[in-house]
């Protein structure tokens, strides 16, 4: 499992962890869990600018 700080700076803030099956954005009461797949859509949407 890979787990990024989304502060880069200490392991109190929310964090972005990766594994084999799901990716888990957020902190303990709250947390977003996305597949793979949905996941992957997310990144392309981001890279592609449909999100800014």
């Amino acid at each position: 499992m890979k787990v990024i700080s989304l502060c880069g700076s200490c392991k109190c803030c929310p964090a972005v962890e990766v594994d084999k099956e799901e990716v888990r954005i957020g902190e303990k009461g709250n947390l977003c869990t996305l597949k793979k797949s949905e996941w992957k859509t997310l990144v392309e949407k981001i890279r592609s600018g449909e999100l800014d």
